[in-house]
């Protein structure tokens, strides 16, 4: 049932942004599930404009499959606290956990239906006058990330620590025995229970994106990292000879105010703690600057920054995080391996799946989830040869009029049906036997590609 809006709307000027910039936030004090939980379901439509709850656009997330959680945790209480809670109010946190929870991936299994009344009353049961029944949907199973806040104040964003707010379009790309349930919404929707946990951001491989938010500028350098392996609960910053805390931006999880390695500086150097507390990457430091687009200031609601790597794990590749299985329980399966989205079909993978070997370089594509109106897939790029790589090239043919909605670990162009990826810089070298691999995913029907080719420099 559809019942909100994102919680923050347009924020745009220098001026908005620097109140929630100033604003101190609770540390970290809300209990997480450990294991899988059971909560009730409820969907909106979309983030707001131009950022959702986290700080970011919707159009950069990595994948269209997200969630909200709550922010507060106050039964049959509507009222609109203070956001970012201060620690004395922590007893009112919900799973939002002040932003802290923001780009942290969960696995969502669907579960019972109710067949009552649901209309957000406070303090009313969420399936009134009804009952909860198990049917054939039971058991669908979806990836999502964590990217807005439910803050209404109304029962589904109050009454249940375990609630899920899902993104509308995602409630028909659940998977269940490796086929989508294309029908779930909206005839067998009347909200749900969910069976969900949060797990490792699913077949990990590449490295973070870092952005500029509307207004930034070299005296409020506000970013937006996204792209993570297990989400992010602080950045740190070089200045003056030395690393300091930034400041979270609100409780938009995902944006912190930074500054630069000189006062009033353009050149910025960080590093990243996730949700475990730990340093990225074991410390790993990226270097940027302003863009040139933001020398006044930055006019987009997000304008990406290219970085370099440094630091003692520079050299030092990501690890693979553990992936899950769209058809098994919802815990975390280490031996499966699938796609940002895991709407993955067993049976679909052979359609466009498509591989090629040429001067010590082997491509091969592999579809990891489909809905009705396009898919999704994974290419490996497999160095062959005896030496390390300097960048790599892979290219191939649309057999129809499939068009990249989106790509990630690669930079993907397409010119009528022939798309080329390059290398992105953090991926560039693979060494000899090595791999890495990009993603991508395609408006239009799941058909074999042509003319696959790889190359090495």
């Amino acid at each position: 049932m559809t019942k909100r809006l994102a919680v923050l709307g347009a924020i745009g000027a220098c001026a908005a942004l620097l109140v929630l910039y100033l604003q101190p936030s609770a540390q970290a004090t809300v209990p997480e599930p450990t294991a899988p939980v059971t909560g009730n379901a409820t969907y909106f439509d979309a983030l707001g404009s131009p950022y959702g709850g986290c700080g970011m656009p919707q159009a950069e997330l990595e994948t269209q499959d997200f969630v909200a959680l709550n922010v507060f945790n106050t039964p049959g209480d509507g009222t609109f606290y203070t956001r970012p809670l201060p620690a004395s109010m922590a007893d009112k946190m919900g799973l939002w956990n002040n932003g802290r929870n923001c780009g942290r991936w969960v696995q969502v299994k669907i579960a019972d239906y109710c067949s009552g009344t649901n209309d957000g009353a406070l303090g009313q049961p969420f399936c009134r006058n009804g009952s909860w029944a198990s049917d054939a949907y039971n058991g669908g199973v979806l990836n999502m990330i964590v990217a807005d806040s439910c803050g209404d104040a109304n029962s589904w964003c109050r009454d249940d620590p375990y609630h899920l707010d899902l993104s509308k379009p995602s409630l028909n790309r659940f998977v269940k025995n490796g086929a989508p349930l294309s029908d779930l919404f909206p005839n067998h929707w009347n909200n749900r229970h969910v069976d969900w946990s949060f797990i490792p951001a699913p077949s990990y491989s590449g490295d973070i994106q870092i952005g500029f938010l509307s207004g930034a500028q070299r005296w409020w350098p506000a970013i937006a990292a996204s792209r993570l392996p297990n989400g992010i609960h602080g950045v740190e910053y070089y200045a003056d000879g030395a690393w300091k805390s930034a400041q979270l931006n609100g409780d938009m999880g995902q944006s912190y105010v930074i500054g630069g390695t000189t006062s009033g500086g353009t050149q910025f150097r960080i590093r990243v703690r996730d949700a475990s507390d730990a340093l990225l990457f074991g410390g790993r430091e990226y270097s940027f600057a302003l863009p040139e687009a933001c020398s006044a200031q930055c006019g987009a609601a997000y304008t990406r920054a290219t970085y370099t790597t440094g630091g003692a794990s520079s050299s030092a590749s990501p690890s693979r995080s553990a992936s899950v299985s769209p058809s098994a329980s919802v815990s975390v399966s280490p031996s499966a391996s699938r796609s940002p989205s895991a709407s993955a079909s067993a049976s679909a993978s052979a359609s466009a799946s498509a591989s090629a070997s040429a001067g010590g370089c082997t491509a091969t594509v592999a579809v990891t989830g489909t809905w009705g109106s396009g898919y999704q897939a994974e290419v490996t790029v497999r160095n062959t040869g005896g030496a390390a790589s300097t960048g790599w090239t892979v290219s191939f043919t649309f057999a129809g009029t499939q068009r990249i909605a989106s790509s990630w670990n690669a930079v993907a162009t397409q010119t009528g049906t022939r798309v080329t990826a390059a290398n992105q810089p953090y991926n560039a070298v693979i060494p000899a036997a090595g791999s890495t691999s990009w993603g991508m995913v395609v408006d239009g029907q799941n058909q074999p590609l042509t003319a696959l080719t790889c190359t090495l420099r």
